[in-house]
């Protein structure tokens, strides 16, 4: 009896032993199979479903992007303060060559780089302290210190407390350009990370939009307000965004590499509509990536250099970095540029107003393009035309004096900053987006702009060198410059940039695994089952 007790009791052990493994695996199944379904939701959605599935995301995607206004002010800012005759009168010191007052080449570049100085540092510092907190909190902080930084700068006397004023200004802004293209990625379905990317584009031109319009007014009165006022617009952005963001969700990517699935679920409903939006379904899709990227190690920058995470820093970084080679700089110091090329003081704002609206619609027409023709497309071709129009402004400063010639650059210094921002520079918020691993975005998309900065700031000092009347003088010309550097980045994305378009980031995630060329990317294949 004592025996059959015992055996009674083994039997039931093994029972409960085998009926645990098989809930595990029922489990597991059950993750998997809402897993898929979210993945498959969302690739059957067309862009306007998506749209109508999650229209908060879209919303609150845009009021992130709009972050991004205040670094574009503020960088076209001191552009056109170099060109604002009270600005120059001040600040400016008499040329010996031309006997006119102008602002010294090495301040020129010295306030334009000051701004970009304090992002490098601020895009080290939001990858940790994203990590730790998160996208809404980190953003909220740098907004906050903006409010604080805009004094020194509206208070300043000299050329060097506005050089230290910007440099604090600029670590708030790296903060918001490291984080606002991946939090906008990972808050929208995948037919929705093109356009949603891509705002950050359009909210750059609305910043230029804004400075043209206000420094345009300002141009011709000669007293201070010249350019106090535009300093203290910038109060206008830091506090009511900070209210809209105190109250958006955070990513739910973000909350589920903590662990925290109940508060992702109901930040995805808060993201879409709850009658067509599964949240434990897209949570169940973003713990199975999140699992295939699962480390026992913290996200530190070390990694960001290892395995197959290198090529995607290298990849973001390239892009990041292509930014300043492929036109950007004509961009940015359009009013400056357009009075080089023989404009007057009213046309070359006028010209730059007109440019950066110009921008602004062509980065819509651009969300169409990307989201339809992919990314690798539109940033080859996109780079491959400024590239010509780039040479074309060498030859036409090469051609000779007059009119017709100053005319011809000024139009081509308008088009290559125009096209900027129909092909490469919104496809490549795109990329940025969609290329870092979940678990590094923030460290990624970080690093990434900090390559941005340290391109960019030896490319400012160079460019003021070649623009300004007492130092290379060279105009137009510097087309040919730039046009080479073009084709150096062209070349190189064509051979490395893989497109990512309609890739769920599981696909992504195993395809860089995989190792896969990058111009096989469009032709490659990914079981939906496939989890390696």
């Amino acid at each position: 009896m004592a025996a059959t007790a015992d055996q009674d009791v083994e039997s039931k052990i093994q029972h409960n032993v085998h009926q645990d493994v098989y809930d595990e695996k029922a489990g597991i199944n059950t993750f998997k199979a809402d897993a898929i379904e979210a993945e498959n939701a969302e690739y059957n959605m067309t862009v306007l479903e998506a749209v109508r599935a999650y229209p908060m995301a879209s919303f609150w995607a845009f009021v992130m992007s709009c972050t991004i206004i205040m670094e574009s002010y503020d960088v076209f800012l001191m552009g056109n303060f170099l060109a604002l005759p009270k600005f120059i009168e001040d600040f400016g010191v008499v040329s010996p060559l031309t006997g006119q007052k102008v602002v010294e080449a090495k301040w020129q570049s010295a306030l334009q780089v000051s701004g970009q100085l304090g992002a490098l540092i601020g895009v080290f510092l939001a990858g940790p302290l994203t990590s730790r907190i998160g996208y809404r909190w980190a953003t909220l902080t740098g907004l906050m210190l903006l409010n604080v930084f805009i004094f020194a700068m509206y208070f300043a006397k000299s050329l060097p407390v506005m050089f230290v004023s910007q440099l604090l200004e600029g670590i708030p802004w790296g903060i918001f350009i490291a984080n606002a293209p991946a939090y906008c990625s990972e808050i929208v379905p995948l037919r929705l990370r093109a356009p949603a990317t891509q705002m950050l584009q359009m909210f750059w031109a609305i910043g230029s939009i804004i400075v043209g319009a206000v420094t345009y007014h300002y141009n011709d009165i000669n007293a201070e307000v010249a350019y106090r006022i535009p300093i203290a617009l910038q109060w206008m952005f830091p506090t009511p965004l900070a209210i809209l963001i105190f109250l958006a969700p955070e990513s739910p990517w973000w909350l589920v590499r903590k662990g925290r699935t109940e508060e992702a679920a109901k930040s995805v409903e808060r993201l879409g509509k709850k009658s067509t939006v599964h949240s434990s379904e897209t949570v169940a899709m973003m713990r199975r990536v999140i699992e295939l990227e699962k480390s026992e190690k913290k996200p530190n920058h070390v990694e960001l250099f290892k395995g197959t995470d290198l090529r995607r820093t290298l990849i973001v970084c390239g892009v990041y970095a292509a930014q300043n080679l492929t036109g950007n700089l004509i961009a940015n110091q359009a009013v400056y540029f357009f009075k080089q090329a023989g404009m007057n003081t009213e046309t070359a704002f006028a010209l730059g107003l007109i440019t950066s609206a110009l921008q602004m619609i062509f980065v819509m027409l651009s969300w169409f393009l990307t989201t339809y023709y992919g990314r690798r497309s539109i940033y080859l071709w996109g780079s491959a035309g400024n590239c010509v129009l780039l040479i074309a402004l060498g030859i036409a400063a090469s051609v000779g004096g007059g009119k017709a010639a100053s005319n011809a650059q000024a139009s081509l210094g308008l088009i290559v900053s125009v096209l900027f921002t129909l092909g490469p520079a919104p496809a490549s918020w795109v990329i940025i987006g969609e290329t870092s691993a979940i678990r590094l975005r923030p460290l990624t998309t970080g690093m990434g702009r900090a390559t941005y900065y340290i391109v960019e700031i030896p490319c400012i000092f160079l460019a003021s060198y070649m623009l300004n009347v007492d130092a290379a003088n060279l105009g137009g010309k510097c087309g040919y410059v730039w046009g080479g550097t073009a084709f150096f980045c062209l070349v190189v994305a064509w051979w490395g940039l893989p497109e990512m378009k309609g890739r769920s980031y599981r696909e992504i995630d195993i395809m860089f695994k995989r190792r896969i060329p990058a111009r096989k990317w469009k032709k490659t294949d990914i079981n939906i089952n496939d989890d390696e």
